[in-house]
């Protein structure tokens, strides 16, 4: 099979058919073979009972409903595991995405060897304030922050080899960062396509600011996952070490000092009149802390099982 389409989705059900008939027509067009993925993250409109009409009218059409809304990252893990063609294309379901732009992503995969092509949505039809100087803001930390130089790491419309969709693992909010993901897990040729932009043509928007503050805080996660999520202890514990080994020396120089006053018939303070008797100590106590903190995490990375992270009600010709 050439090409798995995966498509998230909640409450899209004015632009389905219209993205359904666009998909199709561009297939026909090229002579793919091809299956559409639709991931129905708990809608509340009709957008299941179109899926079901779709995959009826077509075995190309399949779809798999969630629940509940476990969000776009969950939906793109079921998508993942359930794709079969050799190029992986990810797409937003809410027609800003462009289906023409496929065969030219399949062609990077294929022909010209990526193992990933992200979208670059250059002109934009956004709000310049609410949304485009916000993501400019965003990209740019995220390419400074993981080494990937791609300009637009919030574009919907990816492609991918299907070895990488199935060595990477989305979790949480992480959908922004699987270019990162695909980069820690050994894919390095990554590149990137201008894409058309579209203007929402129907509903309104899923995501408000409160995104590119989670944004944030997920590329801290992903920094650090990426550098120690293997190693804990070589962060944790080289830093509790350090900080241990600071509080020891401290507290034994204020106690050497005593000793030494006492021994010459000087003056001196009880110890516990002495601040930094006090800071050495909470100094070896957080370094403790740290230590097992790291040692904990290495315990855990060896015997963590498999979580379960979402709950499929139904699916269609999978």
């Amino acid at each position: 099979m050439n090409l798995s389409i995966i498509i998230p989705l909640l409450n899209e059900e004015e632009s389905l058919q219209e993205l359904n008939n666009w998909i199709v027509s561009v297939m026909s067009q090229n002579a793919y073979s091809y299956e559409v993925i639709f991931i129905d993250d708990g809608s509340s409109d009709t957008s299941w009972s179109i899926i079901e009409r779709l995959s009826t009218e077509n075995p190309n059409i399949k779809g798999i409903r969630f629940l509940s809304n476990f969000g776009k990252s969950q939906a793109l893990h079921a998508g993942f595991a359930k794709a079969q063609g050799d190029v992986v294309i990810t797409m937003d379901a809410d027609l800003q995405d462009n289906p023409d732009e496929i065969p030219s992503l399949y062609d990077m995969i294929i022909n010209q060897g990526f193992d990933l092509v992200s979208g670059w949505k250059k002109k934009r039809y956004d709000s310049v304030f609410a949304k485009n100087l916000p993501s400019k803001l965003f990209n740019w930390a995220a390419r400074k922050t993981s080494g990937v130089q791609l300009n637009d790491f919030n574009c919907g419309l990816k492609a991918y080899k299907n070895n990488v969709v199935k060595n990477i693992e989305v979790s949480g909010e992480m959908h922004r960062y699987i270019p990162v993901l695909a980069k820690n897990a050994g894919f390095k040729k990554i590149g990137e396509k201008i894409v058309k932009h579209q203007a929402r043509k129907y509903g309104e928007t899923k995501f408000g600011m409160d995104r590119f503050i989670n944004g944030f805080l997920d590329l801290i996660t992903i920094w650090f996952l990426s550098r120690f999520g293997k190693r804990p202890m070589h962060l944790f514990g080289a830093m509790g070490s350090v900080m241990f080994i600071i509080g020891f020396l401290s507290a034994g120089y204020i106690g050497f000092s005593k000793l030494y006053k006492l021994y010459h018939g000087l003056s001196y303070d009880l110890v516990t009149n002495n601040p930094w008797f006090y800071i050495s100590l909470t100094t070896m106590i957080i370094g403790t802390q740290l230590f097992l903190a790291g040692f904990l995490g290495e315990i855990i990375l060896r015997t963590k099982n498999n979580e379960e992270r979402y709950k499929i009600a139904n699916t269609k010709n999978l």
